[in-house]
């Protein structure tokens, strides 16, 4: 107890007289106090815009490896996939008509009409239209016959083991008083893959 009577009864105004131990222990925690906020100042603070830096770079980083992990993991899944897309693509060419089977399908398209008990009015190739890896090949049609066999000709259209599209299409009753003969005109597009070119000349 003689050291907390000691320690109330210092005169804060005359240190000087403060026993030994008591100013020494002061100066010591003084000394601690300033050098702590010269470290804070002169250290941390200027230090803090690089640990900073390190954070966000540590973010950016840990960002890029998760989407990388994740993309790894699912590497096998992707290459499945893109072999799946390869085979469909495969698919859709082997759908397509080589520049040699082109008068074959326009001799499939007229006898589908044909076939469904139309009668061909107009039936014009026209000039290929060259696209970015295939072209167009439309074919203006008019045929006129009943509603079910307009039908059955755009079904037997959709059944050509060729890709035949329908586009424009008209349907209109031959004679305006009666609805029982249509005429239809339609352009149909088939389209041919450009890879096949010949190369050379």
């Amino acid at each position: 107890m003689n050291i907390i009577e000691e320690l109330r009864s210092l005169d804060t105004s005359d240190p000087g007289r403060w026993p030994f131990l008591v100013r020494a222990i002061s100066v010591l925690v003084v000394f601690v106090a300033v050098s702590a906020l010269g470290v804070w100042y002169f250290v941390v603070q200027a230090e803090m815009p690089i640990l900073e830096r390190a954070e966000l770079e540590e973010q950016e980083l840990r960002a890029t490896f998760e989407e990388r992990q994740t993309k790894a993991a699912n590497f096998d899944a992707y290459r499945a996939q893109l072999a799946e897309i390869e085979r469909s693509f495969g698919a859709m060419l082997r759908q397509l008509p080589g520049r040699t089977e082109v008068p074959n399908l326009l001799v499939d398209i007229s006898q589908t009409g044909l076939g469904a008990g139309l009668e061909e009015q107009l039936f014009q190739p026209m000039g290929e239209v060259r696209r970015e890896f295939y072209a167009e090949l439309p074919i203006r049609i008019r045929l006129s016959g009943s509603f079910h066999e307009l039908g059955n000709f755009v079904s037997g259209i959709a059944a050509l083991p060729r890709i035949v599209t329908l586009h424009d299409i008209q349907i209109r009753p031959v004679n305006p008083d009666t609805y029982d003969e249509l005429i239809l005109d339609v352009t149909a597009k088939t389209y041919r893959y450009l890879d096949e070119e010949p190369t050379g000349g």
